[in-house]
C-alpha cells in the first residue's frame, strides 16, 4: 500500500480558496497512490479562533465537494485532513473526512479531545463521541486528529475496532516537536499498527506548525519522516506486517485491564 502525507504550509496570508486549490492540484498528482493523507483544519487554520465561525462549513460543504473530486480524478482514497464542522444545530466541530476512490464519503470523525484548556477549540467547538473506523480494500483505517494522540485509551478503543493503520492529521505547535515524534512512534507501537501523521508546516496566528509528518510500522520503526520544507512524504506499506508481528509478539493478547471508551462504530 502505498500512502502520501502532504504537509500543507498553512499560511495567514492565504485564503480558504486558494488552500483548497492547491490542496486538489497536489492530491491529482498522487495518481496510483492508494491513501493521500492532509493535515489538520488546514482550510481554516487551527489557531485563528476568531475565524471559525465564518469559516465553518457543513461535510458537504465546499471542501468536501472539492476533496470529493481530487480524490475521484486520482483514484486514491484521501483523507482530507480536518474541516471546521458546523452542525445542524450550530455546534462546531473539528472533524476529518474520509473518501474512497470514487469520491465518496466513507468516514466522517468529530475529534473527542479538544485542545487549549480554557481557550480555543476546548471553549469553541463541542466533542465528538464515536470512535471511528473504515474499512478500505487495503486494510481498516482509524482515525483520529492531532491532540488525540495524548490520550491511548482511544487508541486501544481504535484497535479493538479492528484498526490496523491509524490516520492522524494534526496542526501540531513546532515547540513540542519531540512529543510528537514520541508519541506518534508509541501509538503505532503500543497498538501493533501502521501509524500515518501528517502535519501542517508554516505559520498561522503566530503558531509555527511543527511539520515532521510521520510514517510508522507496527514494530515502531519510522519509515519516513519529513522536515519543515518537504511538501510530500511517500512511502510503502506492507499491510501483512501487522498480522505477522501481532503474531510473532503476541502482547495485545495478555491485556489485563480494560477501560471503556465513549460511543464505539
Amino acid at each position: 500500500m502505498r500512502a502520501s502525507l502532504i504537509q500543507l504550509s498553512v499560511d495567514s496570508s492565504d485564503s480558504a480558496e486558494e488552500r483548497r486549490r492547491r490542496a486538489a492540484s497536489l492530491v491529482r498528482e498522487r495518481r496510483g497512490d492508494d491513501l493521500v493523507v492532509l493535515p489538520e483544519l488546514w482550510t481554516a487554520g487551527a489557531w485563528a479562533y476568531d475565524g471559525w465561525q465564518r469559516d465553518a462549513e457543513e461535510d458537504d460543504g465546499p471542501t468536501a465537494e472539492v476533496m470529493s473530486a481530487a480524490a475521484r480524478q486520482a483514484g486514491t482514497w484521501l483523507h482530507a485532513g480536518s474541516i471546521v464542522e458546523r452542525d445542524a444545530d450550530g455546534t462546531l466541530y473539528n472533524t476529518a473526512l474520509l473518501f474512497d476512490r470514487s469520491g465518496d464519503l466513507r468516514g466522517r470523525y468529530r475529534k473527542i479531545h479538544r485542545y487549549g484548556f480554557d481557550t480555543g477549540e476546548a471553549t469553541l467547538m463541542g466533542g465528538g463521541d464515536d470512535i471511528v473506523t473504515v474499512p478500505t480494500d487495503f486494510g481498516v483505517i482509524g482515525l483520529a486528529i492531532c491532540y488525540d494522540l495524548r490520550f491511548p485509551e482511544l487508541f486501544r478503543g481504535l484497535l479493538d475496532a479492528g484498526a490496523e493503520l491509524i490516520v492522524v492529521p494534526a496542526a501540531w505547535p513546532a515547540a513540542r516537536l519531540t512529543h510528537w515524534q514520541l508519541l506518534t512512534r508509541t501509538r503505532a507501537l503500543e497498538e501493533q499498527v501502521f501509524l500515518l501523521a501528517c502535519c501542517a508546516t508554516g505559520e498561522h496566528a503566530g503558531m509555527r506548525h511543527a511539520g515532521h509528518s510521520m510514517a510508522i510500522d507496527p514494530w515502531g520503526t519510522v519509515l519516513g519522516e519529513a522536515g519543515t520544507a518537504q511538501e510530500t512524504l511517500t512511502v510503502d506499506c506492507d499491510m501483512t506486517q501487522v498480522a505477522r508481528i501481532r503474531s510473532e509478539l503476541p502482547v495485545l493478547r495478555d491485556r489485563v485491564l480494560a477501560i471503556a471508551a465513549p460511543g464505539g462504530r
